[in-house]
């Protein structure tokens, strides 16, 4: 089995006083065991690259580009399809995260903000923000699910538009303006 593309940054190695740049393209069999991982059917291209910045005196902020091809099926008809993707990519590494141990919680306000990592896995991330990225119901241009119609032998099958709930006002409303004249 591929293995996963791995950037590690040792966050204390790195120099506090400008930006880091850096870039991860995946090789063929990375993006193969990428696409396995996310279960989708292949991924063409894959790039981040951005930087990751001292934030105060102990913490990090990385801000990046995605630049994606991928291929899924589609969820009508299970053809291929293709979809390009470019999203930015924001996370705030923090020394001093509150801790929660809290049954219910609200989401804080800023939800880019980790705990500050010893060691900064740039494959991981590549591949979370990739996961967040993907269209959820991919679908190819034209694809129709169309109607089904299902019923018991001998019975009227019910379609969509009967099913609609006012559906049956209107003739209702013909039939009281007929009595009415």
């Amino acid at each position: 089995m591929a293995a996963l593309p791995q950037s590690h940054l040792r966050l204390s190695d790195l120099t506090t006083r400008r930006a880091t740049d850096f870039a991860l393209i995946p090789t063929a069999e990375e993006r193969r065991a990428v696409a396995d991982t996310l279960g989708i059917v292949g991924v063409r291209k894959l790039r981040l690259s951005g930087k990751i910045e001292p934030l105060g005196s102990r913490d990090w902020t990385l801000t990046a580009m995605l630049g994606a091809t991928v291929v899924q099926d589609c969820v009508v008809t299970l053809e291929p399809v293709t979809t390009r993707l470019d999203e930015p990519v924001h996370r705030s590494y923090l020394a001093e995260l509150p801790d929660i141990d809290a049954a219910e919680v609200e989401m804080p306000e800023d939800d880019t903000a980790e705990a500050l990592p010893e060691t900064l896995d740039l494959g991981q991330v590549m591949i979370e923000a990739l996961s967040l990225a993907l269209p959820l119901y991919p679908r190819k241009d034209g694809a129709d699910l169309g109607e089904a119609v299902f019923t018991a032998p001998g019975s009227t099958p019910m379609t969509d538009e009967d099913a609609k709930p006012f559906a049956g006002l209107e003739a209702l409303r013909d039939q009281l303006q007929k009595k009415g004249d």
